[in-house]
């Protein structure tokens, strides 16, 4: 059996922890540069305010019912999420972390009843870290995510639906959307549209040959999986990212090359910390910068430029040299440009890779560099090394609505006044 932990509106849930008296209120939270809303509390979800939606197209909403308004937190929700995560992990067996706000949970071992104990942890988590969870139990992984769903959906379930009787199963697939399956998809959830199957049990239905031949293994293990067969392991060690990615919106439009080539070292910079991070080298670079797709009265340009590395590295130095190389390729004057960055790709494990005799680089020399330059900053905050290229003055986002870093700065703890 397989559990699956998942927070309830999470980034949400992170900011009432530190303000109780948001408890029943609408609240959302906005991404980079408060331009969407990617997360929001019930309350706000019974107003119609949409997954994704623009801020500007929710205002009068958000002024009408008085909605609580949040810039994202990744510093606060990140140790959150830590915490909810160490919660889990003395609870049970072992646990394979998903994502922020998600992890399967192994229940080999468990000898009470598998409800009970699915509620338990979650109650564990609520008292430790104030955030509330729905957990999903189940033969498989994907069945497990539909079970969180519904505890999530349902009330009554008291935050844990487990799933193990055939008859039950079939039951919740005939009714649950094929869509909301994990490993269905946008794409592939058009083509069933257009088939008029809906449900996950209409899929389950089709001949297992249909699916192998037009939607391969990965569409035959979700087939396998919705049916009970186990076809989808679990890894206690995160898979290694193989591309990393760091970009942003820029609060108003840059026309300035000076200023966009600062901006691109920056994020080359964070890519190859984390590189560093997992102990892989890249041997691609490859930058892009966009203009505003909303402004229909400027000119467009959407321009990508990618570098290859003839001997990879995981050096900040040479990584920013070739996303700066990059960017002067496809930078165009006399355009306002609103978003750039960065993404490393042919990533390959450190160990194991052929060098070249005719290197001008020093790579032990690179090396010792970077291992000190990223043992300064994790010691004495983030950014206090740089390189010359980012400039004196960090990018800085737009966010007006920023809450406090209760949990992992001393400057910001919560401060309780009693009457």
């Amino acid at each position: 059996m397989y559990g699956l932990c998942d927070c309830n509106n999470f980034f949400v849930s992170c900011e009432r922890v530190f303000r109780p008296d948001l408890a029943e209120r609408p609240v959302v939270v906005l991404s980079n540069n408060d331009g969407c809303v990617i997360s929001r509390s019930n309350e706000a979800k019974a107003l119609g305010i949409g997954m994704g939606q623009p801020l500007y197209q929710v205002q009068p909403l958000i002024a009408r019912h008085k909605v609580a308004i949040f810039s994202a937190n990744f510093a606060l929700y990140g140790d959150m999420s830590r915490r909810v995560m160490a919660t889990l992990r003395d609870s049970v067996p072992c646990i394979e972390v998903y994502s922020i706000d998600e992890a399967f949970f192994d229940l080999q071992g468990i000898e009470e009843p598998l409800d009970v104990f699915g509620r338990t942890v979650g109650r564990a988590i609520r008292r430790n870290t104030g955030i509330p969870v729905s957990i999903g139990i189940a033969p498989t992984k994907t069945l497990a995510k539909i079970a969180s769903k519904l505890a999530k959906r349902y009330p009554k379930l008291d935050g844990c639906c487990y799933m193990y009787r055939p008859q039950d199963i079939e039951k919740v697939l005939s009714t649950f959307p094929l869509r909301d399956v994990w490993g269905i998809g946008r794409r592939y959830g058009k083509m069933f549209d257009v088939m008029r199957i809906d449900t996950a049990l209409q899929f389950t239905q089709l001949p297992q040959e249909w699916v192998h031949r037009h939607m391969g293994v990965t569409g035959l293990r979700t087939w396998n999986e919705l049916q009970g067969i186990e076809c989808i392991s679990f890894e206690q060690m995160p898979a290694k990212k193989q591309q990393i990615t760091v970009s942003r919106s820029f609060p108003k439009e840059i026309y300035e090359s000076d200023e966009l080539d600062r901006i691109v070292s920056e994020f080359a910079s964070m890519c190859a910390e984390k590189l560093r991070r997992q102990h892989s080298i890249c041997g691609e670079v490859q930058t892009y910068i966009y203009t505003n797709r909303h402004r229909e009265d400027q000119p467009q340009r959407y321009e990508t430029g990618l570098m290859t590395i003839a001997e990879p590295t995981n050096s900040t130095l040479e990584i920013v040299r070739y996303a700066r190389a990059a960017f002067r390729q496809i930078y165009r004057t006399g355009y306002g440009y609103k978003k750039a960055g960065v993404i490393l790709s042919d990533i390959r494990p450190m160990t194991g890779t052929q060098g070249s005799l005719f290197s001008s680089v020093d790579h032990a020399k690179q090396n010792r560099l970077m291992e000190v330059f990223d043992q300064v900053n994790q010691a004495h905050g983030k950014g206090k090394v740089i390189i010359a290229a980012q400039g004196t003055q960090p990018f800085k986002m737009n966010r007006e609505h920023l809450s406090p870093r209760y949990t992992t700065d001393w400057k910001e703890l919560l401060v309780v006044k009693c009457k």
